[in-house]
């Protein structure tokens, strides 16, 4: 288990937290997006979890969680983010860089703090893996706690968007 300096249980995610992962996910675009939109993502983001959280020591794909611990198998929370090795750079002597992708608590469980809790324990890691950038995609409702927790805007980046078929 992972101290966050409060009294909340953060742990590493296993690969059998795959699909409560993806649950909450699903929870996280339905509060974003005002509906649920489940489809053949979530087999291949499960698939992606359980592959990518095999290894914990070589994971480049971190998540963190809280167990509901009224329901064994289930989850609370989570927080989820990639790791980026890119070319290193004079403000980026390693070259890595974090984004934060997916912070969810279940709505049985929010205002407890364990949003907090899981993506203290995800920063700690990036830390731990000397990353000297975290970027994220603020929702207004989640904006006060990524300040809090250090965020502040950056430039913004063009992208490009492949159309979907």
């Amino acid at each position: 288990m992972t101290d966050t300096g409060s009294t909340t249980a953060v742990r590493q995610a296993r690969p059998e937290d795959a699909p409560e992962l993806v649950r909450l996910r699903l929870l996280m675009f339905e509060a974003m997006q005002g509906e649920l939109r489940p489809g053949p993502w979530q087999q291949r983001a499960e698939a992606l979890l359980r592959e990518r959280l095999a290894d914990p020591g070589r994971t480049t794909m971190p998540a963190f969680v809280v167990d509901d611990a009224t329901a064994p198998g289930r989850l609370a929370a989570c927080a989820v983010g990639t790791l980026e090795q890119r070319l290193p750079a004079p403000g980026h002597p390693e070259g890595r860089f974090g984004f934060v992708f997916n912070i969810c608590t279940d709505p049985a469980h929010r205002r407890r703090g364990y949003a907090r809790a899981c993506t203290a324990a995800l920063l700690a890691w990036f830390d731990e893996q000397r990353v000297t950038r975290i970027d994220l995609h603020a929702t207004e409702g989640g904006e006060q706690l990524y300040r809090s927790l250090g965020f502040a805007e950056h430039s913004v980046p063009l992208s490009r968007n492949r159309p979907r078929p």
